[in-house]
């Protein structure tokens, strides 16, 4: 989903900036007794761990989005538990000014095997992984996605 937004900037005149939505999962399951996070590694990022998310299609509520995307892009079925929270920034991409959302939902693992993704998500996605959830504040490169990761552990500490 995207769309336009227009902006008065100091200069009077009015400053263009694209809106963006998106929607992602963390993505949690148990491996011998430790909580665990899905976590990708995007092709051509060789030291960024994110969590998978992506834009969400006409028609698709974001925790559609957001279980679609955790299933393509790590191989793992979800099963959607509660939303998380919501991370906004501003980025630029070809000159554009864009406004970001993207909202965030806990998941439980089901079906599948971490990393066994189809071969065109392999275009976006180099590797996917579990990773310590107590970890994954530390170890996550974006500071909204490591707040979900915190989210997500005293959800699950409950």
């Amino acid at each position: 989903m995207a769309g336009t937004l227009a902006t008065q900037v100091p200069s009077g005149r009015t400053d263009r900036v694209q809106r963006e939505f998106s929607a992602g999962g963390v993505l949690v399951r148990t491996i011998r007794g430790r909580p665990m996070l899905a976590a990708i590694r995007p092709r051509g990022r060789e030291r960024v761990w994110a969590l998978p998310k992506g834009r969400i299609d006409a028609g698709e509520t974001a925790a559609d989005t957001a279980v679609r995307e955790v299933r393509e892009e790590t191989g793992v079925e979800g099963r959607l538990v509660e939303k998380l929270g919501d991370v906004r920034y501003v980025y630029t991409w070809q000159g554009e000014r864009i406004f970001k959302v993207v909202s965030f939902f806990l998941l439980h693992a089901g079906r599948g095997r971490i990393g066994a993704i189809d071969e065109a998500m392999r275009v976006e996605v180099a590797e996917a992984r579990w990773l310590p959830l107590e970890d994954a504040p530390q170890l996550l490169r974006y500071g909204g996605e490591r707040e979900m990761a915190r989210k997500a552990l005293e959800r699950l500490r409950q």
